[in-house]
């Protein structure tokens, strides 16, 4: 268990990446949403980098707590954005788009944290460069793993919505029904170790690409 000082460092160094990591996927998926005709998530105002109305107290704050302090797969999630598939002008087409958008987010952070840990690691004369090293780490894990997470085909995660937008529609109907059941079934995953063994050969694939593009 951290001592409480070490608890106010982590907390410190971790929240930005988090944060930022959980809020940018939300609102990727109402910028999207929005471009292809659904302006629910804009009439709502959760097109907003404003952390406070992404803000779930369990999955933004409490659940990457533990993880943090306990260790284990560091991941958390947070209120989703509503989307209105039937808004959409072509739904099942559009639908691939706004559900990837939220990983292609998280992608596009994790590239964002390695080159700030390689210009960190260049310069270590600076007193700035180990906690923001340390910031960048938490950054990457916390963007592949999510990315790697909603890439799951389990509605109602992003993945699940991406199968059903390119199955045909009788494969597409059949995997839609799992969705209300979707979020138990994660929770499951979760408490056994059979997330894990989904999610690291994915992390570790999606880190080694970031790596090969950003030369670290």
């Amino acid at each position: 268990m951290m001592q409480i000082d070490q608890l106010i460092q982590t907390i410190s160094i971790a929240a930005i990446p988090i944060l930022f990591a959980i809020t940018l996927h939300e609102a990727a998926h109402g910028y999207v949403a929005k471009h292809f005709g659904d302006m629910t998530a804009s009439q709502m105002g959760r097109i907003s980098l404003n952390p406070i109305r992404h803000i779930d107290p369990i999955g933004t704050l409490l659940l990457p707590l533990l993880t943090l302090t306990l260790g284990g797969v560091l991941f958390g999630w947070a209120k989703p954005v509503p989307v209105n598939f039937n808004a959409l002008r072509n739904p099942k087409k559009d639908m691939f788009w706004v559900a990837l958008a939220g990983p292609a987010s998280n992608f596009l952070m994790a590239i964002f944290w390695a080159l700030l840990f390689k210009m960190a690691y260049a310069a270590p004369e600076n007193y700035y460069a180990v906690p923001l090293m340390s910031m960048a780490k938490v950054g990457i894990q916390i963007n592949t793993v999510l990315m790697a997470l909603n890439l799951i085909p389990l509605p109602p995660l992003d993945g699940g919505r991406i199968a059903v937008s390119v199955l045909p529609n009788r494969q597409a109907y059949q995997l839609s029904r799992i969705e209300p059941y979707g979020m138990v079934i994660l929770i499951v995953l979760a408490i056994t170790p059979l997330l894990g063994w989904m999610l690291y050969p994915m992390v570790r694939l999606f880190q080694q690409i970031l790596f090969m593009i950003v030369g670290i």
